[in-house]
């Protein structure tokens, strides 16, 4: 219940800031009387603005967070190990999810504790909820962003001038910015599971070569013993270990 919360202050903070600069007092539905006695209902411009938002809100998050680099390093041990549909894309993807969810619970408690509770208890207002609850999400990013890549974007945005601490970075930089380190840091660790791999291709295919056996075809020889070193070596217990560890909370 805690982490649905948590989830809805994320999709809240995406989408309140511009609404809150709707004309105050627009009501949402509007009510009209017709001539005839009746009634029609007509939606505001705030309430076509949410819906339009909330198809942006999927990206946003899953930009926001850990899922990308999980995704990518996923899918590129599963084209390492040469099998194209074991495990399938469902089965990656809600991996990814529920595993960033594993890794992001601390930063949305710290989001629950110090934002939402305080909210729900009437303790702060909405523009305050959803300044501290943006404090925990930036700093994670900002643990996983280079140097590099933030300046880039600073840069090209034209805003170094006005940052004089990470507090000053607007959001529009730091996602790109985040999103391209975690980028590049996936297929760093993607590149390092490839090589095993491509160890016991090289082997086979130079076996089979030498013993005239040209027309047979390296991956069907090679795929058991790259299944057999995987689970040997418990891949997957190391594999999503190093990626729940690769990321500074």
């Amino acid at each position: 219940m805690k982490l649905l919360r948590t989830i809805l202050v994320v999709l809240l903070s995406l989408i309140v800031p511009s609404i809150a600069m709707a004309a105050p007092g627009l009501d949402a539905i509007t009510v009209t009387t017709n001539p005839d006695g009746g009634q029609s209902y007509s939606l505001s411009i705030q309430v076509l603005l949410l819906m339009t938002m909330l198809t942006f809100i999927p990206a946003l998050v899953m930009m926001m967070t850990s899922f990308t680099r999980i995704v990518i390093v996923l899918s590129i041990l599963r084209q390492a190990t040469g099998l194209m549909q074991a495990p399938s894309g469902q089965i990656i993807i809600g991996l990814s999810l529920f595993l960033t969810f594993f890794i992001m619970t601390p930063v949305f408690d710290k989001m629950y504790v110090d934002a939402i509770e305080p909210y729900f208890e009437e303790k702060i207002d909405i523009k305050q909820a959803l300044a501290k609850a943006e404090k925990p999400l930036r700093t994670f990013m900002l643990n996983q962003t280079r140097e590099p890549d933030l300046d880039m974007f600073l840069n090209l945005s034209g805003a170094e001038e006005g940052v004089v601490s990470t507090d000053d970075i607007p959001i529009t930089v730091l996602i790109p910015a985040f999103v391209t380190s975690e980028l590049k840091t996936a297929f760093q660790i993607g590149f390092l599971i490839f090589i095993p791999f491509l160890i016991i291709d090289l082997v086979v295919a130079s076996v089979l070569m030498s013993m005239g056996m040209m027309m047979l075809s390296p991956m069907i020889i090679s795929l058991p013993f790259k299944i057999m070193l995987f689970v040997l070596v418990d891949g997957w217990n190391l594999v999503i270990g190093t990626l729940a560890s690769s990321f500074y909370i």
